[in-house]
């Protein structure tokens, strides 16, 4: 038997992408300014920032599958996924714009209570909108290499959306210091209004198809045993988790390294920049290097690429000149080309393996436990950043560093990304899914249907 592919219209694919640049806007803001704020602006010590992080990060324990399920056993005239889109985008904006906030508020307790706290009720409203958007990709087509355009489309908006969240505070914030908080905060209410118009365009713009929203609606208990007895899936989620990780730990001290190391904190946004032009211009490429071989060798290509990348970032020492970091940034750039297709492209091939093998559809509680498992991390990660500045003697908008401080800043911008990466390789290694074997479970799964 065959099957036809299930192809988009480019508008499709626009109208989808433009909503992931809303949470790359957020997500990028405060991965990468969030703890600076923090340390530097709030005056939050290091150890309590890394808790903030760290606090909202463990909640997912419960708000990521819960969201995931309740998306799985949604019906609605608008679909399983895009009601969230509707009704989440205000709490979203509301609850993003309060964590840039400045309390009134002197003691270290009271900001670690209302910071943690902040940042809990954004991450519950994100996860409300971002799991369901993340769970429409299986929805919108079933076919191999066109999940991996849809996913080009939706990167190439994910990283404007960085570039301009990389870039943009500066004009607005200048410096991140104790005097422009007001400043940081207007930074915050902009960036989340437009957040969330960007969701309410890929609610208008998008339609999922028919036949998912049939499928039966398993309880968690079943989603949840059907994702840990998925190979492909718990593949995918180790690969999405350390590349992502990796992103992570990279985005949250990137900006110590430039500042107290290179001393080229007026040439940040040049070198963000250059990561993130380079990025969406090499786009194409993993698309084409997905076609032409599949999903997991481009894979192992790019991240490997970027691991050594990182490797020879650490390298560098104060007075290099700034052309040749700019040059490195634009190669680590490709890697994070990579990064983000490849890894978001190979989830959806696990829900019709799924299928096959349960009979249901579990896209929310998967996409779900994908995004726990990296937040996670990630909040133990960031923890972890926060409690080594504060051992290692970090000083808030110190001229310089204690020689121990400035170690631990370099190793966390080099080795530690390039270790989680070859982690990430590792589980691609271990990813059963190709093209051919995909097309054999779609297969499969029109050949029931037709029998049905």
């Amino acid at each position: 038997m065959t099957i036809a592919a299930d192809r988009l219209s480019r508008r499709a694919k626009i109208l989808y992408g433009l909503g992931d640049t809303g949470f790359s806007l957020t997500s990028t803001l405060i991965a990468v300014y969030f703890l600076l704020f923090l340390t530097d602006v709030v005056g939050l010590r290091p150890a309590l920032a890394g808790l903030v992080m760290m606090i909202a990060r463990q909640w997912d324990w419960i708000n990521d599958p819960l969201i995931g399920h309740i998306s799985d056993r949604t019906r609605s005239r608008w679909g399983r996924r895009r009601p969230f889109l509707l009704f989440g985008a205000l709490p979203f904006v509301v609850a993003f714009a309060m964590m840039w906030w400045r309390p009134p508020i002197e003691g270290q307790l009271g900001l670690l209570i209302y910071y943690g706290a902040a940042y809990l009720l954004y991450d519950t409203a994100a996860t409300f909108v971002y799991m369901p958007y993340f769970a429409l990709t299986p929805e919108l087509s079933p076919d191999y290499d066109e999940r991996t355009s849809l996913t080009a489309y939706r990167m190439a908006f994910s990283i404007v959306g960085g570039l301009v969240a990389f870039t943009v505070p500066w004009a607005i914030v200048g410096a991140f210091r104790p005097e422009n908080a007001g400043r940081v905060w207007l930074n915050g209410v902009v960036f989340g209004i437009l957040s969330g118009i960007g969701l309410l365009v890929t609610f208008v713009g998008t339609r999922e198809r028919p036949g998912a929203a049939t499928a039966s609606a398993p309880s968690l208990r079943q989603s949840l045993r059907a994702a840990l007895r998925n190979r492909p899936f718990v593949a995918s989620m180790g690969i999405f988790m350390l590349t992502w990780l990796a992103v992570d730990v990279v985005q949250a001290v990137l900006l110590y390294f430039l500042r107290y190391w290179l001393h080229m904190e007026g040439q940040s946004d040049a070198i963000f920049g250059a990561i993130f032009v380079t990025a969406l211009l090499v786009l194409p490429l993993w698309e084409w290097a997905a076609r032409h071989t599949n999903k997991r060798v481009a894979y192992v290509i790019g991240i490997g690429f970027w691991a050594a990348v990182q490797i020879v970032m650490v390298l560098v020492r104060p007075g290099t000149p700034a052309a040749l970091v700019l040059g490195l940034s634009a190669l680590a750039g490709v890697g994070v080309s990579a990064a983000h297709v490849l890894p978001w492209a190979m989830i959806p091939d696990s829900v019709e393996w799924d299928e096959v093998h349960t009979g249901a559809r579990h896209e929310g509680v998967f996409y779900s436990l994908v995004m726990l498992a990296q937040k996670a991390a990630t909040g133990l990660a960031l923890l972890g950043i926060g409690l080594a500045l504060d051992w290692a003697g970090y000083v808030p908008n110190a001229a310089t560093q204690t020689p121990a401080a400035l170690n631990a800043i370099r190793a966390m911008t080099g080795p530690g990304p390039a270790l989680l990466l070859c982690g990430g390789i590792a589980f691609a290694l271990a990813y059963p899914i190709g093209r051919e074997a995909h097309r054999e479970v779609r297969e499969e799964l029109a050949r029931r249907r037709s029998t049905a």
